[in-house]
């Protein structure tokens, strides 16, 4: 009886940021599932090697989501290969490191942009055929920086302190349609975003030390909760930021 609750044969998703790590994964991982796919995102190759890899379950939108004046004509686009979306992940995301005497207003603008508005904007450009169906999933990315300070992360700190109530006003807002809202705490995985993280083998490795389970995460450790929060599988959770970091947080 399992199997049912993850089967998303006959959905749509979109996923922002699936031109590269988390993003790629979970576009994958949903058209795994069943679900037709459409990827968002600025890079065109890298869209296209998603499209090559998923097949004929995948479609690529290219576009800025942080584009607020382009919003309808991305939402659009975004419904014109499958119909309009039943399921929506942010993935798209940037980290600018800035320590917080050197953060520019640029810094600070594009990250509050990308992170933290265009889950919003987007979600509301989308929602409507989900109320008319009375069934959606819109799942954002959190971060250990939800709750927890890092060096050099303080507007990118902010945004997602900001995710974990921005999911858990969508949830009060539109989960009386039946469109669930909830958020994915990623640790940290080896990622473009992440990069300088990994580049350094000691701080992976203190990372990895860090969590419960003594190593860092694996692309294929977010198929499961993404699949979970998507599905009729959590048909009765809204609101949640789910942490996805090996028990990082936990200690």
């Amino acid at each position: 009886m399992a199997a049912p609750l993850f089967d998303l044969t006959g959905r749509v998703a979109c996923v922002t940021g699936a031109s590269s790590g988390l993003g790629r994964r979970a576009a994958v991982a949903l058209a795994g599932a069943g679900a037709r796919v459409v990827g968002v995102a600025r890079r065109a190759e890298a869209l296209d090697a998603m499209c090559a890899d998923i097949g004929a379950r995948a479609a690529r939108v290219v576009g800025d989501v942080a584009d607020r004046d382009g919003l309808n004509d991305l939402a659009a686009a975004i419904a014109a290969p499958f119909g309009a979306p039943d399921i929506v992940i942010h993935a798209a995301g940037i980290n600018t490191r800035q320590a917080a005497d050197d953060v520019t207003e640029d810094g600070w603008d594009v990250t509050l942009a990308l992170n933290l508005s265009a889950p919003f904007f987007l979600s509301r450009a989308l929602i409507g055929p989900m109320k008319d169906k009375g069934w959606g999933r819109i799942v954002n990315f959190a971060s250990l920086q939800t709750t927890r300070a890092f060096p050099g992360g303080i507007a990118y700190g902010a945004t997602k302190g900001g995710i974990g109530q921005l999911t858990r006003a969508m949830a009060e807002a539109w989960s009386p349609h039946g469109i669930t809202a909830n958020a994915i705490g990623p640790g940290f995985f080896p990622t473009e975003l992440t990069a300088a993280v990994f580049d350094d083998p000691d701080r992976a490795g203190r990372n990895a030390a860090q969590t419960c389970l003594g190593r860092n995460g694996r692309l294929d450790d977010i198929d499961g909760p993404i699949l979970f929060l998507c599905s009729e599988a959590s048909s009765y959770v809204t609101g949640q930021v789910l942490m996805v970091d090996g028990g990082f947080t936990a200690k």
